[in-house]
Formats: structure tokens, C-alpha cells, sequence
């Protein structure tokens, strides 16, 4: 069993709770208001909205981002985005030396709400993290699909990719065993190299909110095919 950390209560974080709890490791989630109810989160297509939290399981928890980050082996970035840098600067002790994975898209909203320009052209979010946290493994994953997808990649009929990207190779591979438990196949994970790459994987958020409107909150991912 493995402590996870999960900053943020949204439809993200529930969503990865869930399927992360069944597979037998501990989660607490990280949130400022340390609310089990109602939390407002951003999906990395960029959405908000509100998600009912029906109630804790037995291995979930839920306290503040301070004590979740200091008190887990492994911590997931579901913040929005445009705020995550600001939310986990403070946090540099709490996560030295453990595993970041950043699922979020750092991007400035449209009219509509959709995501319409990236919060860190010619870099990433996930770039930024690692700048800001030196002493932490950051590795981006799961950012280029629908929240959906990120727990159950067996329900779209093109097997889907996800990406990783980080500076530590153990890192990687401790998180690729994650995604192993969220059903991901070996073959569907993508190990694309450092964190540099995590700038490619974000910069895709452009072309989701096009997707978005023309085929409304469908199942998607963004894909490597061979």
C-alpha cells in the first residue's frame, strides 16, 4: 500500500481516488477548505465545475495541502492549473524528496470557459514545478485525455496513450506502476524523456476545446499511432 496525496477535491482528484483506494493504497486528499462535500476543480481540458464528494472510504482522508503533501509517500498535482504554481511553491519542504505527478494543463480560459491560451508559452507547468521544486521528482502524466479516460483507458476503442515526462528514471518507473493500477496497459505508457517534453503534452490542450465543442464531453485522448 502506498500513501497518495491528492491536492485538490474535484472530479479529477475523486475520479483518480477512487480507482487508486481500490487498488489498495491510502489516499488523502489535500484541499484549503479541508472539505468533504462540495470543491471547485479544474479537469485537464481546462473545465470547472462542481462535483458532489458522496463520502469517504475507508482508506480516504482528507485534511489541508500542507499536511497532505508532508504526511504521503507520493503526491498528485489536481489543482487548476493556473494556480498550481502559487499552491505548490509553498510547499517545497513538505515535498522534498517525493514524487510529484502533475495531471494538470496551466492554461487562460475563453469566452466560453474552454481553455483558449497556455498560462506558460515556450515552457510548462510541469517545467515550472520542477524549477520551483528542486528537490522534488515531478513527472507529468494523464494530461492529454478527458478526466474519464485517466481511470478507464479500455473505454475508447483506439487504445489510448499516456504520456510521461520527468528528469528521474525511478520516478518514472514508480508512476508507470501507477498507471498500471489505474489499467493502463505497458504498451499504452509513452515515456517521452526529461521534463522538457512535459511543454509538447501541454501545449495539446489547444486542440481540446475545438474538439470539445464540436463533440461535447465525449471520452477522448490524445494518442500515439503506430
Amino acid at each position: 500500500m502506498t500513501r497518495i496525496g491528492i491536492l485538490g477535491t474535484g472530479r479529477v482528484a475523486t475520479n483518480l481516488a477512487d480507482k487508486l483506494s481500490a487498488a489498495g493504497h491510502h489516499i488523502t486528499f489535500g484541499s484549503r477548505s479541508r472539505s468533504r462535500s462540495r470543491s471547485r476543480s479544474r479537469s485537464p481540458h481546462g473545465t470547472a465545475a462542481r462535483t458532489p464528494w458522496l463520502g469517504p472510504a475507508p482508506q480516504i482522508a482528507f485534511t489541508d495541502h500542507r499536511t497532505a503533501a508532508r504526511t504521503t509517500d507520493i503526491v498528485i498535482n489536481a489543482t487548476p492549473g493556473d494556480s498550481s504554481l502559487d499552491r505548490l511553491t509553498g510547499l517545497r519542504t513538505e515535498l522534498a524528496g517525493k514524487i510529484l505527478i502533475d495531471v494538470s494543463n496551466a492554461t487562460r480560459d475563453s469566452a466560453d470557459g474552454l481553455p483558449g491560451d497556455l498560462c506558460h508559452p515556450g515552457s510548462s507547468l510541469a517545467e515550472k514545478l520542477q524549477a520551483a521544486l528542486p528537490d522534488t521528482h515531478v513527472v507529468k502524466t494523464l494530461n492529454t485525455m478527458l478526466f474519464t479516460v485517466m481511470t478507464a483507458p479500455e473505454i475508447l476503442a483506439t487504445p489510448p496513450t499516456a504520456h510521461l515526462s520527468g528528469n528521474d528514471e525511478d520516478a518514472k518507473k514508480t508512476v508507470a506502476g501507477l498507471l498500471g493500477d489505474l489499467g493502463w496497459q505497458p504498451e499504452q505508457i509513452e515515456d517521452l524523456g526529461d521534463i522538457s517534453t512535459a511543454r509538447a503534452t501541454e501545449a495539446m490542450i489547444l486542440i481540446v476545446p475545438h474538439i470539445l465543442r464540436r463533440h461535447g464531453f465525449k471520452p477522448f485522448a490524445v494518442s500515439l499511432a503506430r
